[in-house]
């Protein structure tokens, strides 16, 4: 701090300076600043890993939701050809008329035809729905795994600050052992596990 040409040092300006002068042979706090630099490094891949696998996820459970509810039209339609093709029934019994009986037995096969059609459609929406659903489990399982790696760099990044402020060599292995376990993690969402 300068006050009219006098300059008072503060105890954070000593400490600067002699970490500036001193501090190139302080190996331990360039182990951990190097630790650190390489930890917010593999922190930034799973944290970018955990977000692509959770868009993923949710892209398909809405591709999932899709297929259900166009399963869910066809089934409808299937419904309103059962209707059809019981009211040609009903009107084939009920009628006297010949030509008309015969018309109406005409409608109820064509009405048949057309329900197998579309609840051939129906199901195959319906599976196409469940390998959907089927592949966002498995990209949302990816994504608690990158984002439980993240979570674990993050804390070995908190560690490594505490160590480096208190000089204390075990949290400095805390460090080590945290961010091999969140490597760990990591590879196994790597992998697919």
């Amino acid at each position: 701090m300068s006050e009219g040409g006098i300059h008072v040092h503060g105890p954070h300006d000593h400490a600067l300076e002699h970490a500036a002068t001193h501090g190139a042979g302080d190996s331990f706090s360039g182990r951990i600043a190097v630790l650190t630099a390489i930890l917010a490094t593999l922190g930034a891949m799973m944290s970018y890993q955990a977000g692509a696998t959770q868009a993923e996820a949710m892209m398909r459970k809405n591709e999932a939701a899709i297929r259900k509810t166009e399963a869910a039209n066809q089934w409808s339609f299937y419904q309103a050809k059962g209707q059809k093709q019981n009211l040609a029934e009903l009107g084939s019994a009920l009628t006297t008329n010949a030509e008309q009986a015969a018309k109406f037995a005409e409608q109820s096969k064509r009405y048949q035809l057309e329900k197998t059609d579309i609840k051939l459609q129906a199901e195959a929406f319906e599976a196409h729905s469940k390998e959907a659903d089927e592949a966002s489990e498995v990209a949302m399982h990816h994504h608690h795994r990158w984002a439980q790696g993240t979570m674990l760099i993050q804390v070995a990044i908190a560690l490594s600050a505490i160590a480096l402020l208190t000089r204390k060599t075990w949290l400095q292995w805390g460090v080590y052992g945290v961010g091999t376990v969140a490597l760990g993690i990591g590879v196994a969402a790597w992998l697919g596990l």
